[in-house]
């Protein structure tokens, strides 16, 4: 009479068995690990992508022991990669199955596109052109190779703060160019104060109205107090036959004068403490330390990989259900300036060609005259055709170009209570902008909607330091896209506009609707460029609202030809069906620039409620990121 009850102790032993067997994977990786080990624990990989490799055949062979997921845990410290880690459609979770890289418990892991600078000297062998002062002040070391070739490079970092490339960029006054002849492809300038021994590196950065260009200098023709600079092509052509946005001159004495500019990248200009000079001849890197700098303790780091993580999918075989938690992205550079040079239309997004139609008009815009085709930055992280895909308290920190951009073919996916901070280029990014296959101007709408960017949310993250090096990219930009949520985030110390949605300058109605930016705090932005909004839309969306966010420390641009250009809501060329609703910011300063219909302004300014002010930005879960 006992068999029955022992019938049932069996059955319950054996369902707790398949209860264990079912519980998500860890896989462990550790700075003191071995790809030769087995991921556990006690015995954990030494890489992230060799976990990746180990979950994928996991995958592939259909492991009961995967059932609820698999876990790659990151021990503490720096992983410096050597390539992208790059996930495929092979690596594809489930909603049950999840994959998900994460910090271990306590630990704070680094992924890393940056390659150590060591073994620094004192200086005694001087680059040419250097100034006086600089002098006997000097730390040199050898310029990392990377398989077996000298690395180049255009930021370094010492001790996680970005030292100077050589620069005249100070606090002051910049000088103003004088004149542009399009026609020759010259510029005419006041004759700097120092002389050109080598124009190698030499790049001369110009305001242009809201962009930046970077062009390397070709010759330098000193004329009196006049000199006349030509630049290397493909950025010399572009420079002078795009017509917006093109340097200005104020001929009429009507603005804040003519284009400022400032000066990079050579010898010549290294004159202050923080500053770095690479000699690509010698194969050195030069660096005058801060005071409290040990040199022969810090650590020195240049950027080696454009993109870190990569998503990759297709239209046909997306990445799905993958996730990072608590992971740190570092050190991703970008070249083409040092290439080709760099001449933005907008955004950051760099001009392939342009020039201005002769007879003015498209289908769609009868008054346009300018055609762009652009290329797109890189990103420290990317996403391509991906669904459920989730960053959560991650660091994205000390990248050239863009810090998280999902390109195209993205959905359902999430970027919950991540930090931005140090980038050069636009903290998050994602949608359609255009490229060199489709003209800026015209209304994107494809065939395939596989294509499109849609149902994301962008939540109480913390942007800061973003556009410090292209100053007219912005802290979140979404191009076009449809049904994006951004709320409760903090944008900070931004150069151009803080949040901006839509592209493509068109009244037509197309894939891009439903957005919502709502109860984010933006503020100090405008720092260095004008034509700016806090929030800043572009071409018809329907259905999307700018609601209960706060607004406040709008700066006065010092070099903009029109430094009160600025807003702190912007619905500028063919915004269309967009609700501006109880947004608080300290002063009424709001502005339209050829809107299309449908737009609704209701209850902003400085008398709506403060609670609207104080419930803006993060939300008191996700505080703690700051």
């Amino acid at each position: 009479m006992h068999k029955p009850k022992l019938t049932l102790l069996f059955l319950f032993a054996f369902l707790t068995g398949l209860m264990t067997d079912v519980m998500a994977l860890d896989i462990w990786v550790a700075k003191n690990g071995d790809d030769a080990h087995e991921g556990t624990k006690e015995r954990p990989l030494a890489t992230v992508h060799m976990a990746l490799r180990k979950a994928r055949e996991l995958r592939r062979l259909h492991d009961p022991a995967i059932e609820e997921g698999i876990h790659i845990l990151v021990g503490d410290g720096v992983y410096r990669f050597e390539e992208p880690l790059l996930i495929r459609p092979e690596d594809a979770g489930t909603a049950a199955s999840p994959t998900i890289i994460k910090a271990a418990s306590g630990a704070q892991p680094v992924f890393s596109g940056g390659t150590k600078v060591l073994d620094w000297n004192k200086a005694a062998a001087l680059p040419d052109g250097l100034p006086a002062a600089a002098r006997g002040q000097l730390w040199v070391a050898d310029v990392p190779t990377v398989g077996g070739q000298e690395l180049e490079f255009r930021q370094l970092w010492i001790n996680g703060q970005k030292a100077k490339r050589a620069t005249n960029l100070y606090e002051g006054e910049l000088d103003r160019i004088l004149s542009v002849d399009s026609a020759r492809q010259e510029m005419w300038i006041p004759t700097p104060k120092w002389d050109f021994e080598n124009l190698d590196q030499l790049e001369f950065v110009i305001h242009q109205w809201w962009a930046i260009a970077n062009l390397r200098v070709k010759s330098v023709d000193v004329q009196g107090e006049k000199t006349k600079l030509t630049f290397h092509q493909p950025e010399s052509r572009v420079e002078f036959q795009h017509p917006w946005p093109a340097p200005f001159i104020d001929a009429k004495k009507e603005y804040n004068g003519n284009s400022a500019f400032y000066w990079q990248g050579a010898a010549e200009l290294l004159s202050q403490p923080g500053e770095w000079y690479h000699d690509k001849k010698a194969g050195k890197v030069y660096y005058w330390p801060k005071m409290g700098e040990d040199m022969e303790e810090v650590a020195a780091i240049v950027p080696f990989l454009e993109t870190i993580v990569q998503l990759d999918g297709t239209a046909d075989h997306p990445v799905k259900h993958v996730a990072f938690e608590g992971i740190g992205f570092e050190h991703a550079t970008w070249l083409r300036p040092s290439h080709r040079g760099h001449v933005p239309l907008q955004a950051g997004w760099y001009i392939l060609e342009a020039y201005k139609l002769k007879k003015p008009g498209t289908p769609d815009k009868a008054s346009l005259e300018n055609q762009a085709w652009t290329g797109r930055q890189p990103a420290g992280v990317a996403v391509n055709y991906a669904h459920n895909i989730r960053f959560e308290r991650c660091r994205f920190e000390h990248m050239a170009a863009t810090g998280l951009d999902m390109v195209e073919g993205v959905s359902d996916s999430e970027v919950i209570g991540n930090v931005f901070r140090d980038i050069g280029g636009t903290g998050i990014q994602a949608g359609y902008f255009g490229g060199p296959d489709f003209e800026s101007h015209l209304p994107y709408n494809p065939t395939d909607r596989r294509e499109l960017v849609h149902h994301l949310t962008i939540a109480n993250n913390y942007i800061t330091n973003v556009t410090n090096e292209d100053w007219g990219c912005v802290g979140i930009s979404i191009g076009s896209a449809h049904d994006v949520n951004i709320e409760h985030n903090e944008v900070s110390d931004v150069n151009y506009s803080g949040i901006c949605v839509g592209w493509f300058w068109t009244k037509t109605i197309t894939a891009a609707k439903n957005n919502r930016v709502h109860a984010n705090r933006i503020h100090n932005f405008a720092k260095q460029m004008y034509d700016v909004g806090g929030v800043y839309t572009l071409s018809a969306q329907p259905n999307t609202e700018i609601s209960e966010n706060a607004i406040y420390d709008l700066q006065e641009a010092p070099y903009a030809h029109m430094p009160h250009h600025h807003q702190y809501i912007y619905f500028d060329e063919g915004s269309s069906y967009i609700r501006a609703i109880d947004n608080w910011t300290e002063r009424d300063k709001f502005f339209s620039n050829s809107p299309g219909p449908g737009n609704k302004w209701e209850n902003n300014g400085p008398d709506v409620d403060m609670a609207i002010k104080e419930k803006a930005g993060l939300e008191e879960a996700y505080r703690n990121i700051k």
